[in-house]
């Protein structure tokens, strides 16, 4: 399993390539800025993208939707409940005095306890509201990738329209930390981490919480 994360746009997101060594298929999962530097990436690994899946629908992760699917003829994958706000990330971005482009419509939803196909990879999908009504993880064989469900010491912002601490919250516990310790966490902004990790220390929401919503 080939995982390569690039911090792209001006909030800084992470975007990753997930690849299958065997087959060198490949899935962009939220791409939200600089699509060219995502496809210098893809290039140089010799992958052939099969699948764009946005784990959420904020503009800082899904803005570069449309030139990826221009390049690549590969769907788009979204929640259904966060798919509307494909369609409105100009004037999202807007209120952040910046620029995006509006996403095409996604060519797939989907919901909790599908699976998504990367070559020989299975993703499977755990709905994750909280961030966002549409939010999701996406677990594969000692990795998940959540969005911004969850961070290296900190959650999810919840003051958004649609977020909600105590729904992030039941979230991350009852859908992420029952996961494996040793399963690595790949987040959307910052450096990635461990469900153990986050179990044991999070102050938001691990065993010793010290902040409520």
């Amino acid at each position: 399993m080939i995982i390569k994360q690039l911090t792209v746009g001006p909030i800084m997101a992470n975007c990753f390539i997930l690849g299958c060594e065997d087959t060198r298929q490949a899935a962009v999962i939220d791409p939200g800025d600089e699509a060219h530097r995502i496809l210098e990436l893809l290039a140089r690994e010799k992958l052939t993208v099969t699948q764009i899946i946005n784990t959420h629908g904020h503009f800082d992760h899904v803005s570069a939707n449309k030139k990826m699917k221009a390049a690549t003829g590969a769907p788009i994958v979204i929640h259904a409940l966060d798919a509307p706000m494909l369609t409105s990330l100009s004037r999202s971005a807007a209120a952040w005095g910046l620029s995006a482009e509006d996403s095409p419509e996604p060519d797939r939803t989907i919901a909790d306890g599908d699976s998504v196909s990367v070559g020989n990879i299975t993703l499977k999908v755990l709905h994750t509201p909280g961030h966002t009504p549409g939010g999701v993880s996406l677990l594969a064989d000692g990795a998940v990738f959540v969005g911004d469900t969850l961070f290296q010491g900190s959650i999810g912002r919840t003051d958004f329209p649609g977020g909600d601490f105590a729904t992030l919250r039941k979230s991350i516990q009852t859908k992420l930390f029952t996961l494996d310790g040793a399963t690595t966490v790949y987040p959307g902004h910052n450096q990635p981490t461990t469900i153990g990790h986050e179990r044991r220390h999070n102050p938001f929401v691990g065993e010793n919480a010290r902040f409520n919503g």
